[in-house]
């Protein structure tokens, strides 16, 4: 039998709600700051399309911007080596698929010569534009 008064003994609490506010804010600000960021894409106005189409597991990206400077994966290609470049990638690659990001100030004939270069290629070819 206990005789001792039992309301003498100290009580430990460990206060955490701070810590659960800051672990909050740090998971929002992670899971915002990773999906607005995309590292294989370089900053275009792409045109606007109402459908969609899905692409293939194996793709590059190719990036005209504006100035008419040619990206290959973020790497920066002159046009008379483009097709040399897609060329080293068919050969890593059976099934390839190009996702074409073009500025929409563009003209129409440097995305034909692009597609033109996959299509000698036999490169499957998917214009990336942005949803309405």
């Amino acid at each position: 039998m206990n005789l001792r008064k039992r309301h003498l003994r100290a009580h430990a609490e460990v206060n955490t709600s701070a810590m659960n506010d800051i672990m909050f804010f740090l998971l929002l600000f992670f899971l915002i700051a990773s999906t607005v960021t995309n590292p294989n894409v370089i900053k275009l106005m792409l045109p606007k399309s109402s459908s969609g189409q899905a692409v293939s597991k194996k793709t590059i990206t190719v990036s005209i911007t504006k100035d008419l400077r040619y990206y290959v994966d973020k790497k920066e290609v002159p046009i008379a080596d483009l097709s040399a470049t897609l060329q080293s990638y068919k050969k890593l690659a059976t099934e390839l698929t190009i996702v074409l990001y073009v500025d929409k100030t563009v003209a129409i004939q440097d995305v034909v010569e692009v597609m033109d270069t996959s299509q000698k290629l036999n490169i499957k070819l998917v214009l990336a534009t942005e949803p309405k």
